[in-house]
């Protein structure tokens, strides 16, 4: 592992940061950044770490660039300038690049290292010559032998967070965690309960938008630690289902969101070639490919600049059946959870709610599970979905229909396992583009058509009052129109009158 001057990333916005601190400062680029320089991969934060006046220097940088700037952290003196595609910054794609600055963590360079998390995080390299590395605690031959190592003896104790942090290195890099670092998680485990809601909301969801994040979730379980994180999915521990669950209730939610990164992976724009192998994934890409941009532009969209929609989705498939614990009956020699869902919204809407999520984002977790059952009730009608049931699916969960789709054809393949009945496969795909096809081709016909009529002409000629039942008419008249029934206004007026006449 080698550096090459002319190969280093994002070359021409280091030297402009380097040309604006004064020369008697040294400057070094530190963390994930040289990490992941070394293993040549893609880095959207880059950090850096000064002798002194980090905020004062990076607000210089700021303006320099043109690009905005927040002071994080006054008391460690550590600054963020976010770069986008407007910001001068011509090594990007696009998206964004954060780029923070920080005073020493101690008298000098290597103090700061040493006060860091893992050592191949403790990497420096010094602007003024970019083609050597500072690596007093050997990170780079950590990395070249797929080791995590903690940088000190009181590294969890300084800061448990990295225990959520060490784990989710180990699964995006498969790397082994070092015996004596795994000690000292054990022994840190509890102080997890004194992390901030903000530090271990944040972790939580780097782990949900890694690419194995169910994995990590699981090295989480087996090291006890999940418990500190999300603690209501305990419950799920030793819950039995009937047939057609093959699983009980914890190993069937784990196999949901393995699912579903396989189902997301199928229908990505660049899909894992060697899913569509499975007999069951064919038949993912073989039906609902078409809509593969669609999904990419819809999966894209943020109700937070912090978190993705996957992420919520990933989050929301651990919840979809937090509510049968407290709703399990035995009616029939069967196991029943009547109204689970219902429990469930409100048990990860609550979650959301200590997360600090924001309210559009809980809304989305809440709908999601709320409804998970939804596309499983069409499917289990004889006939394909009507105009009308896929307008009111849509009319009650908007966008999170999408989500809530992808959710239920992971759920349906953790729910069978090897036993998954081809037919029964079929007619859930076909549910799945029956919906998708509405909602992205004929939106304006079956979701969203456009007004036959308005309250005010309903009010003029019928002498209604406003009021719900106004509310309940214009409801009824749109549904109606958007099953095919109404085509234009005279219509609507004689479906009011009967509706009026019956209510």
């Amino acid at each position: 592992m080698t550096l090459i001057d002319s190969a280093l990333p994002y070359a021409e916005l280091l030297e402009r940061i380097r040309s604006t601190v004064p020369r008697d400062t040294p400057i070094h680029l530190v963390g994930g950044a040289v990490r992941d320089l070394l293993l040549q991969r893609p880095s959207h934060d880059l950090d850096f770490t000064l002798p002194k006046d980090a905020i004062r220097l990076s607000r210089k940088i700021a303006k320099s660039l043109g690009a905005p700037f927040f002071p994080i952290d006054r008391e460690r003196d550590t600054g963020r300038i976010i770069l986008t595609e407007c910001s001068q910054q011509p090594d990007r794609d696009g998206n964004r690049l954060i780029l923070d600055f920080a005073s020493y963590r101690g008298k000098d360079l290597e103090s700061d290292l040493r006060d860091r998390d893992f050592t191949i995080n403790a990497i420096a390299i010094n602007l003024d010559r970019p083609g050597s590395l500072f690596d007093p605690l050997g990170g780079a031959k950590d990395l070249k032998d797929g080791i995590i190592r903690a940088c000190s003896d009181t590294a969890f104790d300084s800061d448990p967070i990295r225990i959520l942090r060490c784990v989710r290195l180990a699964i995006e890099f498969e790397f082994r965690i070092q015996k004596e670092t795994r000690k000292q998680i054990d022994k840190a485990l509890p102080k997890l309960s004194f992390v901030s809601t903000e530090r271990m909301r944040d972790e939580l969801f780097r782990i949900l938008e890694g690419p194995k994040p169910f994995s990590a979730l699981r090295s989480l379980e087996a090291m006890r630690a999940l418990d500190y994180v999300l603690p209501e999915l305990s419950t799920l521990r030793g819950v039995d289902q009937s047939a057609p669950h093959i699983d009980n209730l914890w190993e069937h939610t784990f196999h949901t969101g393995l699912e579903l990164t396989h189902v997301l992976n199928v229908l990505a724009i660049k899909p894992d070639p060697s899913l569509s192998a499975n007999w069951r994934m064919g038949f993912i890409a073989l039906k609902l490919g078409r809509f593969r941009c669609q999904l990419h532009e819809h999966l894209a969209t943020r109700l937070n600049p912090e978190r993705s929609i996957p992420s919520l989705l990933m989050l929301a498939a651990l919840y979809h059946d937090v509510g049968k614990p407290g709703t399990q009956v035995f009616q029939e020699e069967r196991i029943r959870f009547l109204k689970h869902e219902l429990v469930g919204a409100s048990m990860v809407a609550e979650r959301g709610r200590k997360l600090h999520l924001s309210n559009s984002e809980i809304e989305r977790l809440r709908v999601i599970v709320k409804n998970h059952m939804r596309p499983n009730h069409l499917a289990n009608d004889k006939t394909p979905p009507s105009r009308r049931s896929i307008y009111r699916f849509f009319r009650d969960c908007d966008a999170a229909g999408v989500d809530i789709c992808l959710l239920f054809l992971a759920d349906t393949l953790a729910t069978y396992g090897p036993t998954l009945p081809e037919e029964i496969w079929m007619k859930h795909l076909d549910v799945v583009s029956a919906l998708f096809e509405a909602w992205w081709e004929n939106r304006e016909r079956e979701i969203s058509p456009p007004k036959l009529i308005d309250g005010d002409q309903l009010m003029q000629v019928y002498q209604i009052e406003p009021g719900p039942k106004l509310g309940r008419l214009l409801e009824a008249i749109r549904e109606s129109q958007a099953a095919g029934e109404l085509q234009a206004y005279d219509d609507a007026l004689e479906f009011a009158h009967t509706w009026l006449e019956n209510h």
